[in-house]
């Protein structure tokens, strides 16, 4: 049943299991049309393999899709994505850099099957094959088998206690200095938008406006306002940032299926709502800036 919605609304980040999410991008493109969305994006990690699907499928049903990509670049403190939209995904130097992040996500697997075995808690490789379905493997990956195996009771715990930054089985992946990813992303004539600027952990407005302020001066498009994970206060304080540096505003659930099951697609934990003017704004931008 498609739920009606007096208020056009859209989701413009979301995962399948192509990276580390749940549910193919077929199935993604289904909920996002029962929930009533105007139009949504799939922005996996690193890859663009799930777009051919998504796309088609959201002809073939009937929503407006935007091709999306995520990003994990290095940063100072906290986490930094980069979300790209609009992009054309066979442009060469596109290719490359996803190639270079995919390459380091391989290379991190052995090195954390390792560091998990020798604090007590294996992992095999053939188990967590089955739960990507193919796709790239990722730390999530890492956590739902150690639920499973009952190492830990939740994601939460795996990444609090073994896998999050500075615990002892946390192997860093990001290889991507912000601007490399704002570049690769401009090449194929898309937008970079920051995502979730929450997970940047800045202790104050400024701290956030100065990051801002550099990541502008690379070429930044826009920045995730509307999230699952934010209040509405630095809502408003996100919404004022990008009147103050002349960005687009955009936002998404972040929605993983069964993988973070506490959001829902277009709704996050219940009260998010992502005014489809996002997406105008985004195609506004990418006119004015590739014609």
């Amino acid at each position: 049943m498609v739920i009606q919605l007096s208020l056009r609304i859209c989701d413009l980040h979301t995962h399948s299991f192509v990276s580390d999410g749940s549910d193919s991008p077929a199935e993604v493109v289904r909920r996002a049309f029962e929930a009533g969305l105007a139009a949504f994006s799939l922005t996996d990690h690193d890859t663009v393999a799930g777009l051919p699907e998504a796309s088609a499928a959201a002809v073939e049903i009937g929503i407006e899709f935007l091709n999306g990509v995520e990003f994990s670049v290095r940063a100072q403190r906290g986490n930094m994505h980069i979300l790209g939209y609009l992009f054309r995904a066979g442009n060469d130097e596109f290719q490359q850099v996803l190639q270079r992040v995919q390459d380091a996500r391989a290379a991190r697997t052995p090195l954390l099957l390792e560091r998990l075995r020798k604090l007590g808690l294996p992992v095999e490789e053939q188990e967590l094959l089955r739960i990507t379905r193919g796709g790239q493997v990722g730390r999530p990956h890492f956590a739902r088998l150690m639920v499973e195996k009952g190492y830990v009771k939740d994601v939460s715990q795996a990444f609090s206690r073994y896998l999050g930054r500075g615990r002892p089985a946390h192997v860093p992946k990001s290889i991507l200095e912000p601007q490399e990813a704002i570049r690769a992303i401009h090449a194929a004539s898309g937008l970079a938008v920051l995502a979730h600027p929450f997970s940047l952990m800045c202790s104050s407005r400024r701290e956030l406006q100065g990051i801002l302020q550099g990541l502008c001066h690379a070429g930044l498009d826009g920045m995730e306002c509307y999230y699952s994970e934010h209040s509405p206060a630095f809502t408003r304080q996100c919404l004022d940032m990008c009147r103050e540096f002349n960005i687009v505003a955009t936002g998404g659930s972040d929605y993983h299926g069964r993988a973070k099951p506490y959001i829902k697609i277009g709704r996050g934990k219940g009260g998010l709502a992502v005014p489809y003017r996002c997406v105008e704004d985004l195609k506004a931008r990418h006119a004015e800036k590739y014609g």
